[in-house]
């Protein structure tokens, strides 16, 4: 597969890049930072588009799509205008609007979409499903998961992460997200959700140009027609915090904990002893399966455009 790599913005880019290079061809890079596709293409040897024109023209048969968030919409659709498949970071657009314009492109233009949600394809979260579809757990009515990391507290995220803008929001939008399609994932689409926000660490460089503050410390809580809760935890100021995965029913309990990348399951069936269950193989990554063409399930328009209305749902909650 020919593949190019349309916006350098988001920090995964050069992590697609070389994720990328075993199982397609790529013909090069676009950024509107004529100095980012410059040096991006200088690093890492492949070939600066001098426009986004140029790109169109490339012959690709597909595009990863690294863009910010707010430019999916209409990148997306002059790149599906042009015939290629599409890769896009998560999540598609910040409005379900945005998404259903897209969906329709794809449809009517019958090209492949996928969506990065790699965390359902991890061994560990992979097992805890099992385990959860197993009916050991009896009823679901408990989720949570949580996933951080320190990229406020040290510093380490680009600048351009903190604006609501473009990225639309905070820790909640962009790492956060990974919760919310596995709380769809295992429990559907919520009937309500309760969002708490802070904002720990100051960046009063971005917070005077843009006027406004992002989260960097959140929690989403969603409550299910049956009853069921789930929880999302995530934000850019905790260090060492390991990814977890608790799921609970009324027949036991089952956790993924990624520092032990051990999965331990506590039943009813086995005697209520905690037990360690092995764990499932992992699947390929959604990029991969984008570039080998072998997609599986659970990665495309519609669980996409169902992120999109779990964000949108957050974010309205906590304004």
């Amino acid at each position: 597969m020919k593949i190019v790599i349309c916006g350098l913005w988001h920090v995964h880019a050069e992590i697609y890049y070389r994720d990328a290079i075993p199982f397609a061809e790529i013909l090069g890079v676009y950024d509107e930072d004529k100095q980012r596709r410059e040096e991006f293409a200088a690093r890492f040897g492949t070939h600066a588009f001098g426009s986004m024109e140029e790109l169109l023209e490339s012959g690709a048969d597909g595009a990863i799509v690294c863009t910010s968030t707010d430019t999916h919409t209409e990148t997306i659709l002059r790149l599906v205008e042009a015939g290629m498949d599409i890769f896009s970071e998560k999540v598609l657009a910040l409005t379900e609007e945005e998404c259903d314009r897209i969906a329709d492109a794809v449809q009517k233009k019958g090209v492949r979409f996928v969506i990065s949600l790699p965390h359902k394809y991890n061994a560990g979260q992979r097992t805890v499903k099992m385990v959860a579809d197993s009916g050991e757990l009896g009823r679901i009515n408990y989720f949570r998961y949580r996933n951080v990391h320190s990229g406020s507290a040290e510093d380490w995220l680009p600048e351009h992460f903190y604006e609501r803008k473009t990225c639309g929001g905070g820790a909640m939008i962009d790492l956060g997200a990974h919760g919310m399609y596995l709380a769809d994932w295992f429990c559907g689409v919520p009937e309500k959700v309760t969002s708490m926000f802070s904002t720990v660490c100051s960046r009063p460089q971005v917070q005077a140009k843009n006027r406004d503050k992002v989260e960097d410390n959140a929690v989403t809580m969603m409550k299910f027609a049956d009853g069921c809760i789930a929880i999302n935890e995530t934000g850019f100021v905790s260090m060492g915090s390991p990814i977890e995965l608790e799921v609970g029913g009324e027949e036991g309990f089952v956790t993924f904990n990624s520092l032990t990348n051990k999965v331990i399951k506590n039943v009813k069936a086995t005697g209520e002893m905690p037990v360690e269950v092995e764990l499932c193989p992992a699947l390929p990554s959604p990029l991969q399966q984008f570039c080998t063409g072998e997609i599986q399930e659970g990665c495309g328009i519609e669980e996409a455009k169902r992120l999109t209305h779990l964000m949108v749902m957050a974010y309205q909650n906590a304004q």
